[in-house]
């Protein structure tokens, strides 16, 4: 069973390269970068170690346009600033190959910080998806094939999309939590302040619960790049 690896990327030249070592090194078929218009390095750095597509900014978008150039049975999306074990790929295999009742998983998250608190916020994500099947992109999301395509792939919006993506999918079969580790970079909690940004997380996912458009709460979530 192939597995494509996609990754949007946008000003992301930090990350790049530890991200495309990292998949290489878990063993994927192919790496697509999805580039939304980067105006840093992140291309040059991406051209010798993956096929680079052009698509429109927002990683909805990117992320469709990689799927579409993809050829493996399964993808596993993953963002610039993660990275895989060497495990990640052929658990991935193995779900999907031994369950045909699985549509879709993830990873458990370590977070790329010394502070307990970090093991707090990754157990309570790994919670999440055991008990609602709500993955987020940060934790590397993998689907087949048949039913990203069947489920219409990432929706249109501006924000939230993986979550709405999992809605879909999880209508169609079973969401899994897979025994293996995907590791997060913790720059976002470290810029914002771990408890603020865990915050509006959750109050901007209970907005959208009740029915506010994520597009609308795109604006409370600025992407700093």
């Amino acid at each position: 069973m192939n597995v494509s690896v996609v990754i949007p990327t946008l000003n992301e030249e930090r990350q790049i390269a530890a991200c495309l070592r990292s998949v290489r090194q878990a063993g994927a078929t192919e790496i697509i970068v999805a580039d939304g218009g980067s105006t840093d390095q992140t291309v040059m750095l991406a051209q010798d170690h993956a096929q680079v597509i052009e698509a429109p900014r927002g990683r909805a978008a990117q992320q469709n346009a990689g799927a579409r150039r993809a050829t493996g049975d399964v993808i596993l999306f993953v963002h610039a600033d993660c990275r895989l074990t060497t495990t990640t790929v052929e658990k991935a295999a193995t779900m999907f190959r031994s369950d045909e009742s699985v549509v879709a998983g993830c990873f458990h998250q370590h977070i790329d910080h010394s502070a307990w608190k970090y093991g707090l916020v990754a157990a309570g994500n790994a919670w999440r998806v055991r008990c609602l099947g709500w993955a987020y992109g940060d934790q590397g999301i993998c689907v087949r094939r048949v039913a990203f395509e069947q489920a219409g792939g990432f929706p249109d919006l501006q924000f939230m999309e993986d979550l709405f993506l999992m809605k879909q999918l999880k209508r169609r079969g079973r969401i899994r939590l897979l025994d293996a580790s995907i590791i997060v970079s913790a720059r976002r909690w470290e810029k914002r302040g771990l408890l603020r940004q865990t915050l509006r997380n959750l109050s901007l996912v209970t907005a959208a619960q009740l029915g506010i458009s994520p597009n609308r709460l795109a604006r409370f979530y600025p992407n700093e790049r």
